[in-house]
């Protein structure tokens, strides 16, 4: 019999065949601990799946982005067939949705509509998100209290948050015309942060700092650099040249801790020199009073 259900669901090539899978799982012929599950309780092991999967994608390696891609595929459609046990939604219903949105939301490719610019694209892509929700719930979201940042998601990370932000808000024209003009902003903005500092007041000083890390994201944002890879990579970047730092101490008999900052800038500016394909800094095998 166990051969049987394997060879069953050998062949899943298709998302249906998958949505049938996690049904088998959570049937009473399958695993106790799928059928515990909620679209609540799995929260965290998606959240978990969607982060290896931009992990594969920085990775660059297929076959470790075609495994990731599966992971996630599986939780999607384990949502599906949880919804579809509710009698909410089927997996179709979830694909007419999307696939309808996309054509509607595309009437220059679909419709046959001109657009002006590009501005006037995305103020109609706007538009008809707007109207998507009025047609969904009603007179309440046809409120005339109601923002254009209205429906971004409060667990957004507040870096991608920002970006979302402003990028919505730069639709109507609420936006710095060029990038140099963000320098004084950052400037002003530093003066505030020293000025906050000197007061001694920690809430001031915090959102001084929220307002700098603003006004930068902003400055990403028209030098068309999308702020959270960007930080990623430096994130990566430093990470790399630290454990360099800490093998080349290792490998001199010497411990973190134990070093002043001078002694370390020394040793990371001789991990700089190496990655730039330098010869280093003219510096002892081992730091100064070792």
């Amino acid at each position: 019999m166990t051969h049987d259900k394997e060879k069953a669901f050998s062949a899943i090539d298709t998302v249906e065949q998958l949505t049938r899978l996690v049904d088998f799982l959570r049937s009473g012929e399958g695993c106790p601990w799928d059928r515990e599950q909620s679209s609540r309780s799995l929260k965290p092991y998606f959240q978990e799946e969607f982060h290896e999967l931009l992990e594969a994608i920085d990775s660059g390696r297929s076959a470790e982005l075609r495994e990731e891609l599966g992971d996630v595929l599986l939780h999607l459609c384990f949502q599906v067939s949880l919804a579809r046990e509710a009698g909410q939604f089927t997996l179709a219903d979830v694909v007419a949705g999307v696939r309808d949105k996309m054509i509607r939301r595309h009437p220059h490719v679909f419709g046959g509509v001109e657009f002006a610019s590009r501005q006037d694209q995305l103020f109609a892509w706007e538009q008809i998100k707007r109207d998507e929700k009025a047609d969904n719930h009603g007179s309440e979201a046809a409120d005339p209290q109601a923002s254009i940042l209205d429906g971004l998601p409060e667990s957004l990370p507040p870096l991608l948050k920002s970006y979302r932000i402003q990028g919505r808000v730069s639709k109507y024209h609420f936006d710095w015309e060029k990038p140099d003009e963000l320098f004084a902003k950052i400037e002003e903005e530093l003066t505030e942060l020293r000025s906050a500092m000197d007061s001694g007041r920690g809430e001031a000083v915090e959102e001084e700092i929220g307002d700098l890390l603003f006004t930068v994201v902003n400055l990403a944002r028209l030098l068309k650099v999308h702020p959270q890879p960007a930080l990623e990579g430096t994130n990566r970047k430093f990470s790399l040249r630290f454990r360099k730092l800490e093998q080349r101490l290792r490998q001199r008999g010497l411990k973190l801790g134990k070093l002043s900052l001078e002694e370390l800038d020394q040793v990371w500016a001789e991990v700089k020199a190496e990655e730039a394909g330098k010869s280093g800094p003219s510096a002892p095998d081992q730091p100064p009073g070792s």
